[in-house]
C-alpha cells in the first residue's frame, strides 16, 4: 500500500458546522456536521474503497471508525472528478479534532492510501 503519488493523487477537503438544534451541551453532547470533498487530482481513476477516522474531543477520548465506503457508496473518481458527502460526529466536549484516510483502488489495480487532513470541530465562539 502507497500513499499518494503523481499518478494516483486524491485531495480532501472539509467545511465543518456546529448542529445546535441538535446539541444538549448540558449532558455533554455536542453534534457536529462536515462536508468532505474528495478530488481526483491525479492521471488514473480511482474508487473509494473504505474509510478509517480518528476523532479526539478536548478530554483525549479517541473514538475510531472504520467502514466501507462513504455514506453507502464506493464513488469512482475520473481523473478531474469529484466527490462531495455530508456527515456527523457527536463530541463530548465543545471542541474535538478528526483525521483519517481512505483507502483508494485506481484502475491501473495500484491500492493507496489518501490521508485525510487533521481539522477542528467546535462551538462558534468557543476558540479565538
Amino acid at each position: 500500500m502507497i500513499s499518494n503519488n503523481e499518478l494516483c493523487d486524491i485531495s480532501v477537503e472539509v467545511a465543518t458546522d456546529y448542529v445546535d438544534e441538535q446539541s444538549e451541551p448540558d449532558i455533554g453532547r455536542y453534534v457536529f456536521a462536515y462536508t468532505i470533498t474528495i478530488a481526483n487530482k491525479g492521471g488514473v481513476a480511482a474508487r473509494l474503497l473504505s474509510r478509517h477516522w480518528v476523532i479526539t474531543d478536548a478530554n483525549g477520548k479517541v473514538q475510531e471508525v472504520n467502514g466501507d465506503g462513504v455514506v453507502g457508496e464506493q464513488p469512482h473518481l475520473n481523473p478531474g472528478e469529484s466527490f462531495r458527502y455530508s456527515s456527523g460526529a457527536v463530541l463530548e466536549t465543545p471542541v474535538g479534532a478528526m483525521q483519517g484516510r481512505y483507502r483508494m483502488k485506481a484502475d491501473n489495480g495500484t491500492d493507496f492510501y489518501a490521508p485525510i487532513p487533521p481539522f477542528t470541530l467546535a462551538v462558534p465562539g468557543v476558540l479565538h
